[in-house]
């Protein structure tokens, strides 16, 4: 079993969206193997098409300029690319997130862009719940927060996909054989 620990960054407002749809923006993940070992790592800007400027709040959080999206491949590409980096091991695979915003957010984009979503609708996990089962937390935790309960450091930069997947991979690593699929 490979396991992809991936995040998602996507466009964001301080209110509603214009033309009412948030779209991705970055992909990070890293894949685990069974035993806990990292076996690569991926990470890809996507240039929005309903909404291809980014909000000032956007770029202030999450660090990503208008310029890396700009540069960027859309959606179909992308996400191509990133199912052909998940099934190059030819194994089974699961795919991890904190929560089921990301997990939401890529169904929606597939729907947006017409693309089947049945590779993430039977292979999914959600970390963030089954965290709190495991630590037996009376309310969920942000990724941020369980790292340094976790002892960690938090590396990176926070609301940047790649960094939040190599940070939520050292808490799933740890807990290796603790998940449930």
């Amino acid at each position: 079993m490979i396991f992809i620990i991936y995040d998602l960054e996507a466009t964001c407002w301080r209110g509603r969206p214009p033309k009412g749809y948030n779209e991705i923006i970055e992909i990070g993940a890293v894949k685990v193997n069974q035993y806990g070992e990292k076996l690569g790592r991926f990470e890809r800007f996507i240039k929005p098409t309903v909404n291809p400027i980014l909000s000032g709040f956007c770029k202030q959080l999450t660090s990503i300029s208008q310029e890396n999206v700009d540069q960027a491949q859309t959606f179909p590409r992308v996400l191509r690319d990133f199912k052909d980096w998940i099934f190059e091991e030819g194994d089974e695979y699961l795919l991890c997130s904190w929560g089921s915003f990301d997990k939401q957010f890529f169904i929606n984009d597939c729907n947006l862009h017409k693309l089947e979503h049945d590779w993430i609708d039977d292979s999914y996990i959600d970390i963030k719940g089954q965290y709190s089962e495991i630590k037996n937390l009376p309310k969920h935790k942000g990724l941020k927060a369980a790292v340094k309960l976790e002892g960690f450091e938090f590396t990176g930069v926070h609301h940047r996909a790649i960094s939040d997947a190599e940070n939520l991979a050292k808490i799933f690593v740890k807990y290796v054989d603790e998940w449930m699929y």
